[in-house]
């Protein structure tokens, strides 16, 4: 057999070699350093034999797909360590998460408090240091049931695959779980964690089954990513929108609506910025704006499919004796406005823009702030067309979203989410020609993507774009979704060239995602000290003495009003020292202090947020340094 490397050199075989060996035979240290491998695409362990011609990448700690594999095995590691400590612990299911992992565990009668993390922490790392090899194993479908015949939770995940199917298992040690893998080779890896946090958690997410006992915790390969990743998690502390949305007066939540913000003064402030600049960017990229109503008949609701896949999450209300629904998704009553008119191949692409408000029943202990809401605003936007377009259009898309979220500091990665197992709608074959043509999109700009297997929308395939912001935390924000399926429920066509009606293709768009979810992220992303340009109010004028400074300052606030600045003028009888701190907790953009001198000079002292330097100019030199600045977006 051949086996490829990533150089493109190859290595020929005779017979079946594992994964060490193979490294083995490129370099000791090469088998010293790996610890997994990816065979065909597909990241495997280590002891793993190869017996066909194969594409093989050995990943070492320095490789992105590391980390997953290590924080895998830290969590069987954190299992192990319960399981010693509490020997009547049951495991449910123990995945890697975006920074993370955790384990749902059945403690029986026992409970776990914060305190008891250290001491499992503590017992964790005397087990890891003995540097156990992790064992990949294969049962039947019967010899699994045998093997975990005390096991209910193991018992019900068996269950649930195909009886003809291999079933894998890992052991370390005195620990063996039901696992997919893939794992390090041993735990002497495992040395820079931390236990994090304890949730309770429904088994398989069921209210109707028993609450487990979620234990999070935290890897890295290196003391300084641990080490900078807690520091990151206390500055998220600190930064929590809904602290900061009391601090700086931003929206409200009441217990008369709970889910259901309000927003306050300077919140519609920042909110009418962000909404002006989307207008501003899509009149220019010559988007068409809509307003579709708030409800509309059940039997709208029917033809789109949302009667029947998401009326869980609707709010039904009745009308004249028929029953209306809440709109949960704009998209619906975006159809009925194009199918008020015939429509021509020469309108393509047609680009059909709204901010649309929206309602959608989460359960009452989901509700986080602005995070997960009840009612929130999608900038929702969808763009019809010809089949031939969807490349282009989308490389238009991507575009336009690199730019809005640059203008943020936000970096992004892009996931293309396929079709669901179960609830979708549409030819599977419509869904395979929509999904290449998502990734054709990608791959013709040089954009990176990873593929999410089955979460798509259940009228078509999307890309998510994930944004990650100041403090490294990944959120799920834009997306793109291509819909083949809603243009024939809701039979809309269009004229081609030869006269005859044809069905369109569909995209639904959003960039913000949901306004209400994305000023959460913002207030979090700047620590509530907006840029100039989005601030509540930009500038804040400060006299050092009323008797002597306070005529210079009015006419100050008065010029930059003139010049459509947010000001405010601060003459109460304070103390200066009192003044300034309190503009900074307030985390005004700029602050001006008015003494003698610039009253003598015409000039302003100014101090931008967050810094003690103080810079000293002629009045017209700050009014353009700001007006620059706002219109800049810096």
């Amino acid at each position: 057999m051949n086996i490829t490397l990533p150089d493109g050199s190859q290595r020929e075989y005779l017979e079946p070699k594992s994964l060490f060996e193979i490294a083995e035979d490129i370099s000791l240290s090469l088998k010293k350093s790996s610890v997994a491998a990816k065979v065909n695409g597909k990241v495997l362990d280590m002891d793993r034999v190869i017996k066909a011609d194969s594409e093989v990448a050995f990943i070492t700690e320095n490789d992105p797909e590391a980390l997953d594999v290590l924080r895998h095995s830290t969590a069987h590691l954190m299992a192990e360590t319960i399981k010693k400590l509490y020997p009547h612990a049951k495991f449910g299911v123990g995945p890697v998460i975006e920074e993370g992992f955790y384990y749902d565990i059945d403690l029986g009668t026992d409970i776990l408090v914060e305190n008891d993390l250290k001491t499992i922490e503590k017992e964790m790392k005397k087990i890891a240091s003995q540097n156990s090899k992790i064992e990949r194993g294969i049962l039947s479908y019967e010899e699994a049931l045998d093997f975990f015949h005390d096991d209910p939770y193991k018992i019900e995940l068996i269950k649930d695959l195909p009886k003809d199917e291999e079933i894998s298992i890992y052991k370390q040690s005195h620990f063996t779980d039901l696992c997919r893998g893939p794992h390090l080779p041993g735990t002497k890896w495992i040395k820079h964690f931390k236990l994090l946090s304890l949730a309770g958690a429904y088994w398989r997410g069921d209210s109707n089954n028993k609450q487990l006992t979620r234990v999070y915790g935290t890897v890295f390969f290196t003391k300084e990513e641990l080490d900078e990743h807690l520091n990151n998690l206390e500055e998220r502390k600190k930064r929590d929108h809904r602290k900061l949305g009391k601090q700086l007066d931003l929206f409200m939540l009441s217990e008369y609506g709970p889910g259901f913000p309000f927003w306050l003064p300077n919140g519609m402030i920042l909110r009418r910025e962000l909404e002006n600049f989307w207008y501003d960017v899509h009149l220019k990229e010559g988007y068409k704006l809509i307003q579709t109503p708030i409800m509309l008949n059940k039997e709208l609701w029917e033809v789109s499919g949302h009667w029947y896949n998401y009326r869980e999450n609707m709010y039904i209300s009745e009308i004249d004796e028929q029953e209306y629904a809440i709109k949960p998704m704009n998209c619906p009553g975006g159809m009925l406005v194009y199918k008020r008119d015939i429509h021509s191949y020469k309108d393509f692409p047609l680009k059909v823009g709204e901010l649309g408000l929206v309602h959608r029943h989460e359960a009452s202990g989901a509700l986080n702030g602005l995070f997960r809401v009840r009612n929130f605003t999608q900038d929702d936007a969808h763009i019809f067309m010809t089949e031939d377009m969807i490349v282009n259009e989308v490389k238009e898309l991507i575009r336009l979203y690199e730019y809005m979220y640059s203008v943020f500091g936000l970096e992004y990665n892009i996931e293309l989410s396929t079709r669901p197992a179960e609830k979708f709608i549409g030819e599977i074959a419509t869904w395979d020609k929509a999904e290449k043509a998502l990734a054709d999109a990608l791959e013709s700009i040089g954009k990176e993507y990873k593929v999410n297997p089955g979460d798509g929308a259940f009228y078509g395939p999307k890309l998510d774009f994930k944004l990650r912001d100041s403090m490294k935390r990944i959120w799920q924000c834009g997306t793109i979704q291509l819909d083949m399926n809603l243009p024939e429920r809701f039979d809309l066509t269009y004229i081609d060239s030869n006269g005859e009606k044809q069905r369109p293709v569909m995209l639904h768009r959003a960039l913000y995602g949901s306004i209400e979810r994305f000023i959460g992220i913002l207030i979090e992303h700047y620590g509530g000290a907006f840029p100039a340009w989005m601030a509540p109010l930009q500038v804040l004028v400060i006299p050092v003495n009323n008797d002597y400074h306070l005529e210079f300052s009015k006419k100050l606030v008065i010029d930059l009003q003139e010049k459509g600045i947010r000001v405010d003028l601060d003459d109460r009888d304070e103390k200066l020292g009192y003044k300034i701190r309190e503009a900074q907790t307030k985390k005004v953009p700029y602050q001006l202090v008015v003494g003698d001198k610039e009253v003598e000079s015409n000039e302003v002292t100014y101090r931008r947020y967050g810094e003690q330097a103080q810079t000293s100019v002629k009045v017209s030199e700050f009014l353009d340094l700001i007006v620059k600045e706002i219109k800049d977006k810096k």
